[in-house]
């Protein structure tokens, strides 16, 4: 069952987010690290009730932000989705001892059922050019590559997607 994180869950939604680091870290994958994402980010998302996620046992095991914030580097691209009311995918996690069995794809699913029932038009995403799995995930998905983003610190670009839908 996918529901919304409140401020309670959020030292096992930190939690999460460190382990998910920290493996992506050991992997070579240079996504995410001590500074992103953070207790602001993850405090801010559980204020406004746009995170939302899977609990096993009481903690946090996989977790998505669903809302309408996007970075301002997504302004020059070359969106299909212009007139419309785009949602936008952040930081969608997997607890590494719950991968491959299907929670991600099950909370991509949750967000797009979500934004369709809100009414946006369409769903944009960022994903690490140098994490496969996450860019195989959203391509089999049926997400559309626009085109790249870059943020400090980070060695390779960021791979912009949208869906319409």
């Amino acid at each position: 069952m996918i529901d919304v994180f409140t401020l309670a869950d959020k030292k096992s939604v930190m939690a999460l987010y460190r382990s998910v680091s920290g493996e992506l870290q050991r992997q070579g994958i240079r996504q995410w690290d001590w500074l992103y994402p953070n207790g602001f980010v993850i405090g801010a998302d559980l204020r406004r009730g746009s995170l939302f996620g899977v609990k096993a046992s009481g903690l946090a095991i996989a977790a998505v932000a669903l809302d309408d914030r996007q970075s301002a580097k997504y302004a020059p691209l070359p969106w299909s989705d212009r007139h419309g009311s785009a949602a936008c995918i952040h930081r969608l996690a997997v607890h590494p001892q719950h991968q491959g069995n299907g929670l991600g794809k099950r909370l991509l699913h949750f967000a797009e059922d979500t934004a369709q029932e809100r009414g946006y038009s369409s769903i944009r995403l960022d994903v690490y050019a140098g994490n496969p799995g996450a860019v195989r995930m959203y391509q089999r998905a049926g997400y559309r590559e626009i085109g790249e983003i870059r943020f400090p610190l980070r060695p390779l670009p960021y791979l912009c997607y949208e869906k319409l839908l």
